[in-house]
């Protein structure tokens, strides 16, 4: 069996990341046996995973359905806008460009409703704005729309005003970058990812080839549940970042700065294991005890 590495998620994050991956479709719901499976191979049992997916249930992350007769679980209408909105940020970021416009952020809350205004700092921060003054956060404008997106459908719009433009400074950006950002913060959580990763194209290149189609093609069940392992918790790590990194362009950022290595990393294994394990994943939902029951039964 392949040693992969570890990275710290929990179990309700990988499960997360699987409806996220595999059951997004309109009627991909999931039996706990089929979850109680795909966990297994991150060495998780059944009670573990049977507590995890209450508990995602209780956050509204996840809603039981029964669908002929069969108990499962399908990801929350909510939950769903949020893969839609993060696919593009995940899997295909933009990297905003020098001497681009900004928007700034400016808001204001009743002191009444204060539990609003940490919720508003946590939304734009997640969206990937620094943050310039109290009550005044900054973004390059490409994200606009998204943050519109996002905060109207968390009732948050209302206590946001929006404005665009230039910043007048003449000296260096990479300074007053630096205040507004957390970039050290940032970049260390990068260094951690290369440190769990930094070996990976190298190793799924020897396994996979230049050619996923014909790895999968060609493969057997054992590499496909190993991409599996390998995949699912990498992304699980991964998809925190395109939230935490503003995407700024790389003259702004320190020259040591690690997001550009950490994508490249994340993109090529994505490219040689994601296939792979999406065929181990749908493999266990068609084979699971409650399809083949349905299946005789039909």
């Amino acid at each position: 069996m392949l040693a992969v590495p570890a990275p710290p998620v929990r179990h309700q994050q990988l499960i997360v990341t699987i409806y996220g991956l595999y059951a997004r479709a309109a009627g991909d719901a999931l039996p706990v046996s089929v979850l109680i499976s795909m966990l297994g191979a991150f060495g998780y049992d059944a009670p573990g995973v049977r507590s995890s997916v209450s508990r995602l249930k209780a956050k509204g992350v996840l809603k039981s359905v029964t669908e002929d007769g069969v108990a499962k679980y399908k990801l929350s209408d909510a939950v769903l806008d949020v893969f839609r909105e993060g696919d593009r940020r995940i899997f295909a970021p933009e990297r905003a460009k020098p001497f681009e416009a900004w928007i700034l952020a400016v808001f204001s809350v009743p002191e009444s409703m204060r539990n609003r205004r940490h919720q508003l700092r946590s939304e734009l921060s997640s969206m990937g704005f620094g943050l310039v003054a109290s009550g005044v956060w900054i973004a390059p404008a490409q994200i606009l729309d998204q943050t519109r997106e996002r905060l109207t459908s968390r009732g948050l719009i209302q206590f946001v005003d929006f404005f665009g433009g230039d910043y007048l400074f003449e000296g260096p950006m990479r300074p007053k970058i630096a205040e507004w950002w957390d970039l050290k913060s940032i970049d260390a959580q990068f260094g951690e990812f290369l440190d769990l990763y930094h070996g990976a194209v190298e190793l799924w290149a020897g396994l996979v080839g230049d050619d996923p189609d014909v790895a999968l093609a060609n493969s057997s069940s054992e590499l496909r549940r190993d991409a599996f392992r390998y995949y699912v918790p990498m992304l699980t790590l991964w998809r925190r970042f395109p939230y935490r990194d503003p995407n700024l362009p790389l003259e702004y950022l320190p020259e040591d700065w690690k997001g550009p290595a950490v994508r490249k990393i994340f993109e090529s294994v994505h490219h040689m294991t994601a296939p792979l394990a999406a065929a181990h994943a749908h493999e266990l939902m068609q084979n699971s005890p409650t399809q083949n029951s349905l299946m005789q039964n039909a």
